[in-house]
């Protein structure tokens, strides 16, 4: 069931549907009236749980902590977890920071082709997770080619603040089986994580990657080496790609074999990095951060084979 609240974009060939009262969640992208988001058939079950769908900003950070504590910007945190907001893993780990569905914006502008909202983080519940005032404005532009999100941090005028957001688009190709997914990734630098997906410090090199997923699993995270790096899925005559524009220095690829669908998370710090510090930034007061990225589809010749 969709909110009423919902808003709709159209351009061309694409049709895409956002909800700025469950935490702007991308809830829909069609191409010539085919879904290409994953997890979206039952929103209201994903919200109740904390679980992940669509396409949702995870904030004020991306993927897992090490623990309920964490000291940034010269602040020490010690979250509840028993807090309502916060959305645990199967370590009992914090994850995602405050649910999507938890977040209300206010839309600024609503177009057919653009909407722009704002999100106040002063609220006592949400200062008591990340206790650091900012205010998001998030634009989402629909051109006939591609869908871009830009969002803009706006630092509180006393202190500081610690950027670690990230997206979490879920994929899929309409009509073909996963194993024929042709998935491109650039050349990056794999983090090497522990038992609880925490990332050690140690990396390596990999070079791109260009196949068929097959019963190939990725969950991993990444250190980009390219300004605007580009990733791909491509598969029945379509290609979804997904390129940093700017803001965004780390990705995760989570790709589990037995699941019909491939995330890939623009992050712009580290998995951890309120704890670890890794590619922390932090805004000063009253300045401003920005992060940008683009999914494009398009036709292309019908080619299956590895």
């Amino acid at each position: 069931m969709i909110p009423q609240a919902a808003l709709r974009l159209t351009a061309g060939d694409l049709d895409a549907l956002f909800l700025p009262d469950r935490g702007m969640l991308g809830a829909s992208l069609r191409h010539q009236g085919e879904e290409l988001l994953r997890r979206v058939d039952d929103l209201a079950a994903a919200g109740a749980k904390g679980s992940s769908a669509g396409i949702p900003l995870l904030h004020p950070w991306a993927n897992r902590l090490a623990g309920p504590a964490y000291e940034a910007a010269g602040r020490k945190v010690t979250l509840d977890l028993a807090s309502r907001l916060l959305h645990l893993d199967g370590n009992r780990l914090p994850m995602h920071g405050v649910g999507w569905a938890l977040l209300g914006w206010e839309v600024c502008e609503a177009k057919p082709d653009r909407i722009a909202a704002r999100l106040e983080w002063n609220r006592t519940d949400l200062l008591a997770i990340f206790p650091f005032p900012h205010q998001l404005e998030m634009t989402v532009t629909l051109r006939p080619e591609a869908l871009m999100l830009e969002t803009v941090l706006v630092a509180g005028p006393e202190a500081p603040v610690p950027v670690s957001f990230g997206f979490h688009p879920y994929f899929g190709i309409p009509g073909l089986p996963r194993a024929q997914w042709r998935l491109c990734l650039p050349a990056m630098r794999r983090l090497a994580s522990d038992g609880q997906g925490i990332p050690t410090g140690a990396e390596a090199p990999i070079g791109a990657f260009n196949s068929p997923l097959g019963e190939r699993d990725f969950d991993d995270g990444f250190a980009l080496l390219e300004e605007q790096p580009a990733f791909s899925l491509a598969g029945a005559g379509r290609e979804i790609t997904l390129r940093f524009l700017s803001g965004y220095r780390y990705a995760q690829v989570f790709a589990p074999k037995d699941k019909e669908y491939v995330a890939i998370e623009p992050m712009t710090a580290a998995t951890n990095a309120l704890v670890s510090g890794r590619g922390l930034t932090l805004v000063r007061p009253g300045e401003r951060f920005r992060a940008a990225f683009s999914i494009t589809v398009q036709s292309i010749a019908n080619s299956n084979t590895p």
